[in-house]
Parts: structure tokens; sequence; C-alpha cells
């Protein structure tokens, strides 16, 4: 609480000075431009969190940041997940290890919230969430969220990101905000480019020091736009990665003598993704729209290590073995539409689907099982997820008041999930000859077996109207209400209510209420598998079965429910010539929150190992209702923009922009379990992981300078301190504080060759290292909660061509 007065302080103080500047610049300064690292100009005409054409980014009534494509570029990584979160300061996109499918597929944060209680858009098209849930030790455990990393930077023209509550403009999910990605429209051009970069770092772990130079990461991309017809366009991008895998473990105190047996860090990737955007004039004042993207994508992260025993020299393995997961993630997502005018009624009708299949091998293991007749390799099943979306959006603007704007609409949908089952080598023993006391399945990852396998879908409709009054010249009013039904747990119905009034040209007031909902994912209700979970820095076998399966009833479970939220935000507006300010206070009160269970195991009463017994498992967990937490933050964005192209010094952009947050868990749920005495469903480390698992305090710095084709940026990103809990406060792996500076030096010319060099992480910082008493097995070097990962320093250089 003292770290949020002091940011509320230092934001008023903030705004006092940026009022006086304002008025100083009323008439001095020129307009910003578009293409500023955060939210560039407040020009910016912007269509997520309104239905009124041709506003920009500085009128709307919620906050809305614009991330251009050159922003998202302008630095070494290519994944857009990381690549966002580089420049907005209040998402947040960890670099999780030794988390198993996690690794691969990596959920983002907005506001510290759950990576699912953010809606994820493209071109104003909800797209299917991932296939994967986060069952393991990450950052956002327990969410199924949208993968952001399936659309290529290169095809995006920008991104807008709407930082408020929007459940009833946009339905479930949107209770952080929304994340609207912006495809490329292009006639005619393109570019091309080549990212190649290596890692130059020192690892400093717990137990000794060691350099590397090498794990390199090459991307290629290429987009060209072609025209069709007089007034068409067809956008068309294609995009290579490869990516080495990187290790930071620590030393292993296990062998003699002492080495990196390990391998913790980023997973092997090799990735092909294609996007293709496109819309005609089909005659009358309509139009016809579409666009489609897939991806292929291989990775491969690591287990911990076998070490060298009887058993598994038995399995053909006499010096021990590292166990490989390798995660094959397929995603298909598109959409078509037909839009036009129905007299004085705007109207867009549009239907998408998406895909994701997520394939699962494990690779250099051995089921103990099976002896000396162990497989190497095993494929372990599939998880698969699908989604139809159908919608219809009717608007249209009256002479009423200033102006009134009506907006009403439907939107259907269907989402499908899968589980199929892998070989029986992966899961089980062999019907005859089985070693006696070896666990069964494949080690590191285990496969689905037969009774894993489910398929399910629901179907949800809702309608919405959305009501925008200027009332007068200076207050702006926005009202909307949404009610959905969807099949498998009923009616919901939500509301916002939006004001803003400008208090003078250069000085504006804002602010919001609203409630909003998620309905529990499919892969919520529905997951079951069995696979070793690390506690506490050892794997444990564990169980995670549907909420109302026998086993998980026996100990509490209950049929899930949606969870609900009331979103209050306040804020000003502050703009002059090239500067403007923007500041948003937020309080965000979530109840029903689901979560996963704590890992309830057989050694916590004779009870609890009855239950668990028919099941082959120690330990077993579900998904529970029953949180609450209260959420409050200040999110500040400033930007100055000074001189221009025919400046002898050349121009400047200047964004600083930071994000204060504070989560606390305000209740946890009531153990309903029969069994006497009751586990705890919900404990210290869950607790921690949702209040202190994202940092309280992230401000970023950039500086972007050019003169004529000549640019640099210079940014520095400053992280709070972020836990990573035990079940005891001695088992707490904490981040601490630090500041990541990243350089780019470019030549880029509007057509032509061009080059660029760069330093990610210039002074190969990183979080404070795992120490040796919550290390054990020296795997887990670096806590994997760190906001910014843990590999250190990365050098790049970008080659290119624009035509």
């Amino acid at each position: 609480m003292r770290t949020f007065r002091r940011a509320l302080l230092i934001a008023a103080s903030t705004a006092a000075l940026a009022s006086g500047t304002a008025q100083a610049q009323q008439t001095s300064a020129e307009p910003a431009q578009a293409d500023a690292p955060v939210a560039g100009g407040g020009d910016e005409i912007v269509v997520t969190g309104t239905r009124t054409q041709g506003r920009s980014r500085l009128d709307t009534a919620s906050p809305v940041d614009v991330l251009s494509s050159e922003a998202l570029g302008r630095q070494g990584t290519t994944e857009l997940g990381a690549a966002v979160a580089a420049v907005a300061p209040s998402i947040d996109f960890p670099r999780p290890a030794a988390t198993d499918g996690t690794d691969a597929i990596r959920p983002a944060t907005l506001r510290g919230l759950s990576p699912d209680q953010v809606l994820v858009l493209v071109n104003g098209v909800r797209v299917n969430s991932s296939a994967l849930l986060n069952i393991n030790g990450s950052v956002g455990r327990g969410s199924a969220a949208v993968d952001l990393n399936t659309i290529p930077t290169a095809a995006l023209e920008r991104i807008e990101v709407l930082r408020d509550g929007a459940s009833a403009q946009y339905g479930s999910d949107a209770i952080a905000g929304v994340i609207n990605l912006r495809l490329r429209e292009a006639r005619s051009g393109g570019a091309a480019s080549a990212t190649y970069g290596i890692y130059r770092t020192d690892i400093d772990t717990a137990r000794g020091s060691r350099s590397t130079t090498g794990e390199p990461a090459f991307t290629a991309s290429v987009w060209q736009g072609f025209g069709l017809g007089d007034d068409g366009f067809v956008t068309v991008t294609g995009e290579y990665v490869n990516r080495q895998a990187t290790n930071r473990a620590d030393f292993d105190p296990r062998v003699t003598p002492t080495r990196v047996t390990g391998r913790f860090g980023d997973p092997q990737v090799e990735q092909y993704t294609g996007t293709v955007n496109a819309g005609k004039g089909i005659g009358g004042g309509w139009s016809l729209y579409g666009w489609s993207s897939y991806q292929d994508r291989d990775t491969r992260s690591a287990a911990f290590p076998r070490l060298a025993s009887a058993t598994t020299a038995l399995a053909g393995y006499p010096d021990g073995f590292l166990p490989i997961i390798n995660t094959k993630s397929t995603n298909a997502v598109g959409a078509v539409g037909v839009k036009g005018d129905l007299g004085d009624w705007g109207v867009d009708l549009h239907a998408g689907y998406g895909r994701n299949k997520i394939a699962y091998r494990t690779r250099n293991s051995a089921n103990y099982a099976y002896g000396a007749a162990t497989p190497k390799n095993f494929y372990d099943g599939a998880l698969i997820f699908d989604q139809w979306v159908a919608g219809l959006d009717v608007r249209r603007k009256f002479d009423v008041l200033q102006s009134l704007n009506l907006a009403f609409g439907a939107e259907a949908r269907r989402e499908g999930y899968k589980i199929t089952p892998g070989e029986a080598a992966s899961y089980d023993a062999p019907a005859t000859g089985a070693v006696a006391g070896a666990s069964p399945g494949a080690q590191g990852f285990g496969g689905f077996a037969p009774v894993n396998a489910i398929e399910r879908s629901r179907r949800s409709v809702s309608g919405y109207l959305d009501l925008e009054a200027q009332v007068t010249q200076a207050f702006l009013v926005d009202v909307a209400v949404r009610g959905e039904h969807y099949s498998d747990f009923g009616d919901t119905v939500n509301g916002k209510l939006s004001a803003r009034y400008d208090v003078a040209p250069w000085f504006a007031l804002r602010g919001t209420v609203s409630t909003g909902f998620r309905a529990p994912s499919l892969q919520q209700q529905y997951f079951t598998s069995v696979a070793q979970v690390v506690q506490n820095g050892t794997p444990i076998l564990t169980g995670t079965f549907p909420s109302t399966a026998p086993v998980a009833a026996a100990l509490g479970g209950r049929a899930l429910r949606p969870e609900k939220s009331t979103n209050l935000s306040v804020g000003t507006v502050i703009r002059a010539g090239g500067f403007d300010l923007s500041v948003d206070a937020y309080e965000i009160r979530l109840r029903d929150q689901l979560g996963l269970s704590e890992n309830i195991q057989a050694s916590f009463s004779p009870q609890v190992a009855a239950i668990l017994a028919p099941f082959n498992v120690p330990s077993a967990r579900f998904f529970i209702n029953g949180l609450r937490s209260r959420t409050r933050g200040i999110d500040a964005v400033a930007h100055y923009r000074l001189g221009n192209a025919a400046d002898p010094a050349g121009s400047f952009d200047f964004t600083l922009a930071g994000n204060v947050n504070e989560i606390v868990v305000t209740r946890v749920p009531t153990n309903t379990a029969t069994v006497n005495p009751a586990p705890v469903l919900f404990a210290r480390s869950r607790v921690l992981t949702i209040e202190q698992g994202t940092p309280g305090e992230k401000v970023t710095g950039t500086i972007d300078w050019a003169k004529g084709p000549v640019g640099l940026t210079l940014r520095g990103t400053y992280y709070g301190d972020v836990n990573q809990p035990g079940t005891t406060p001695a088992a707490d792996i904490h981040t601490g504080q630090h500041l990541i500076s990243d350089l780019e030096l470019r030549y880029q010319p509007r057509k032509g060759a061009q080059i660029a060099l760069g330093a990610s992480n210039l002074f190969d910082v990183y979080p404070d290292r795992t120490i040796p008493a919550n290390n054990s097995t020296g795997v887990v070097g670096f806590p994997y909660y760190s906001p910014f990962g843990f590999n250190g320093r990365y050098l790049y250089a970008r080659l290119g061509v624009n035509w």
C-alpha cells in the first residue's frame, strides 16, 4: 500500500508539472508523428474501445495505446509477445523454463492479471486461445491464453491495447483489457529482412561462473502488397524462425566433479508462419475482406536430468540422460466478412475460425517399467482446441445533441476441446515383463492415456447495445450493455459507463465503471493428465483432474462458474503540440476467480491416500472457484517529439511510460471436502504467485533519434522485484530490482538496403540467482518468473531491403 500511495503522489506531481509544460507549449510545438515507440502522437484513429468512427487515441474515454510496427521492429527480439512487452509498460511476457508446454507457448499478462483475462482480437475479430493449459509453476498458472507469437511482427501495421475492462463491449475474457492486432494493408511495396543474433554473456550462478558466446537465433521475414482491382489489396507475409536453446542451469552438486547436468533456459525453436490480409470493394458502397494465418512451430525443451544409476543403465543410459520435451504446435486462424451501408446504417457481418493442435513427443527418454526393452522416443498424444465465431455489428450516427452514435450487434461462438492419447509405452507399463517397482510412463513427460481422452464442446450467443453521445463539445458519455448465454453454465449480463470531460483544449478528465466476466475455459473444465510437477525443486508425479471428477469431488472440487469483475478507472489526458501525457488510475475487483488447487499429496492423511490409490498417483489437483482479489494501479504514458527531419540535429522522440500495480488476494476458497481433516486447497505459494508473481513497478524510457536515413533507439526498462514463491518463506526466490538497457543503431532509408546493429540487455543484467538451498539439483539457476528472462546480453544484426 505504501508503494501505491507513493505512486499516486508521483503521478499527481507529474500531471501538475506536465500541465504547466503543456500550456507553455500549446502554440510552439509541432504535431507528433505516428511512429513513436509506445503511443505515438495523439492523432492516430483507433477502432478499439470505441465504435464511433474517426475517434483518435487521445480523444477516447478509456486509455488506448497504439504500438506501431516501427516500434515493434526496432529491437532484437522478433517474438511479438516479447516485442510488445518491451514497449508497453502494463504488459509482461516472462520466459518460463522447465514447465513443459509453457516453455513453448508463453503467455502474456496485462496489469498483472491472469493471461486469459485479456481478450485478443485480430482486425477486430476474436481469435482462438491455445490448446495448452498452463498447469505447472509458471506465471499464469491455470490459464489457457491466446498465443501472441502466432502472428509475425512483420505482418502488423500496428497494435491497439485497450487498458480497461471491456466485457460489455466485447464479451468474455476482457477483464483486464483488449489487445487488437491490426494487420498490414498494402496494395504495393514490400520488404524483406534477416535478423541474426547471439548471446555474449557471463553466467554467474550460485555454485559457479562461466561464459558463453553463441546460442544463435535467426529470423527471416518478407511481406509484399498486391493491388486487387482499382480499390482492393492483398498483403502477404512469410516468416521463418530458428532459435537454438539457451542454458542457464547451475552446477549440479550431486555429481563429482561438479558440472552442469541440466538445461534451463529458452527452448530450441523452428517455426514457419504465413499470413494473408485482403480487402476488395464489390460496389454499392460494400466491400469484402478477409485474413488468415497459419503457423507450424517445433519446440524442444528439457526436463530435469536423470543422473546415472542402475535404473538408467538398465534403460540403456549408463551415464544418465536428459529427457527432451518436443512440442509441435500448429495454429490456423482466419476470418471473412462483408461490410457496407444499408441506408444510414453501417453493417459489418463476419465469420471466423481458429484451431490449435499441440502434439507432444518425449525424446531421449525411457520408460523404466520396460527395462532394457524401453523405447527411447515416445508419442505422448495431443491437445486440440478450435473455435467458430460469427458476428454482426450495426451502427448509425444521429444528429442528436452534438452527436449520438448507436451501435448494436450479436455474436455466436462454438468452442471445442479434445485430448487424444499417446502410444501405450508413453504412459503405461508393458503387459508382461514389467520391472517391479518402476514408475510407468516416459520420463520427463508422460503421455496421455485413453482414460484421459475427452472431446467436449459448448456454444454461446450474445447481444450488445452501445450508445456513445457527445453531449456537449466538451462532454462525452458512452454506455454499453451486453448479455451472453453459454450452453454450459447459463447467462450473464454486463455493463459499462464511460465519461470524458475536456476542461480545456489541452486538458481532459476521463473515467469508467464496468462489470466483466470470464467464462471458465473448456481446458480448465476438462483437462486431465498425470505428469511430473516440480515443487520446491523436486519433481512429483501429480494427477490433474476435472473439478467434477470423482477424485476431485472427494477432495473438494465443484462445477466451475464464470469469474466476475468490477472495474473502476479515472484518468487525465494532457496534450499540446508535440507533447502528450495520459495518467490513469484503476481498481479491479475479481470474485469467483479460478485457480488450480494445491498439489494434494497422499502423505497428507490415510483418507487422502485411499482416494488417490485407484489412480496410482501420489498427488492430485483440480480447478476451483472462490478466490477474490483486488488490483490497484496507475498507468502513465508521456510522449514528446522535438525537431523534424529538416533540423540539423535531426528529430527526437521521447517516451516515458510506467505502470505501478498492487494485487491483494482478499479471500481464498473454503474447503468443501468431506475428508477429515480437510486438505488446504489454496495455500501460500498460490496466493503469493497472484500477488507478487508480476512486477509491482515497471518503467520504460525510450529515446528515438533520426537524421535522414540514420537512426538510433535507446531504451531503459526498470523492473520491480518479483517473487517466485515456494511453500515456505525460505523457499521463495526473488528476482530483485533491475534496469535493462537496449541499444540499436540503424541505417534505414525508405527504400533500398537497410542495416541495424544492436544489443538487448546491453549491460548483461540477470535476475538474482537462485541460492543453493532452493536448488538442490542445480537445474534452476535463476527464477523463471523473471519478467525480463534470464539469458543475459544479446547482440544482433538486421539486414533488410524495402521496395
